[in-house]
């Protein structure tokens, strides 16, 4: 049984959203492992970890209003766009001077991967967002 309707095409787009992203994190992951550990040391594992983690919540919650915005009119895409930039970057500067004073993680590898992750995953959904609106 396949679900119609506009709840189901809500929760299509905003998998279409999240799931590239959060691909490109965890790849992004994968390939800092080696250097991660090579440079900062084993405890620096969790760090990177936590960054990832940190960016993945952000962006997952950041997404919302892109896909509640969906087909809408141009206006107000972009103050989807907008609203979901200032709501990611809030949120991770929340999560992180949690994570950084919450004193689990190193400091500098934590730090590195949030910035990272958050990177990686703001390319991910310009490219959604630049293909949903119809250019390539």
């Amino acid at each position: 049984m396949t679900a119609t309707g506009p709840r189901a095409a809500l929760a299509s787009r905003y998998l279409r959203l999240v799931a590239p992203a959060a691909a490109a994190t965890c790849a992004a992951g994968v390939l800092g492992y080696l250097p991660t550990r090579r440079m900062a040391g084993a405890g620096a594992l969790a760090g990177m970890v936590g960054g990832c983690a940190i960016g993945m919540v952000a962006g997952a919650l950041g997404a919302f209003p892109i896909a509640l915005a969906g087909a809408g009119s141009a206006a107000a895409r972009l103050q989807a766009a907008l609203l979901s930039m200032g709501l990611r970057f809030g949120i991770v500067v929340l999560l992180g001077l949690a994570a950084v004073w919450s004193g689990w993680f190193a400091r500098g590898p934590l730090l590195a991967w949030m910035a990272i992750s958050y990177t990686v995953q703001l390319i991910a959904e310009t490219r959604f967002a630049v293909k949903d609106a119809g250019g390539r």
